[in-house]
């Protein structure tokens, strides 16, 4: 299969608040009050988990009509645990992002647990953005004047 390519542009609007155009749909990247933002829209470490509940959803009915059983609904639970020393500029070991980030799949159906834990396996090894936030992906930043 050929690959696909995605792109957004994005600019910014104050020293917190972006901009996001994903094919015409405008997403607001914000921080919270309480962070300096103005709380316009979700932070981009909250967008990290939204992409990956939008993912495991797309991928999650995928497998369970591969597999033949019935996935009324789905919902999905996410957490993730992050120290900002690193992004705040302190001096720290730590690493930027997230530690970890814990996801409980809810899906209303009526499979069985063994079927349902395939279903989990075969997810985790489909989700794309899930892939990209398991293994390295090379990030290439440059700028352009």
């Amino acid at each position: 299969m050929a690959t696909v390519k995605f792109s957004v542009k994005a600019k910014s609007e104050n020293p917190t608040k972006t901009v996001v155009d994903a094919r015409g749909f405008k997403i607001i990247v914000d921080e919270p009050e309480n962070l300096g933002g103005t709380n316009h829209g979700a932070n981009p470490v909250e967008y990290v988990l939204a992409a990956l509940s939008g993912c495991l959803n797309v991928v999650s009915h995928i497998v369970a009509k591969e597999m033949g059983f019935k996935l009324n609904g789905l919902e999905i639970d996410l957490e993730g645990d992050l120290d900002p020393a690193k992004f705040s500029g302190m001096k720290t070991t730590e690493r930027a992002g997230y530690k970890q980030i814990r996801v409980a799949l809810r899906p209303d159906t009526d499979a069985d647990a063994d079927t349902l834990d395939k279903w989990r396996n075969v997810i985790e090894q489909r989700c794309p953005v899930s892939d990209n936030l398991v293994n390295p992906t090379p990030v290439l930043i440059s700028v352009v004047k």
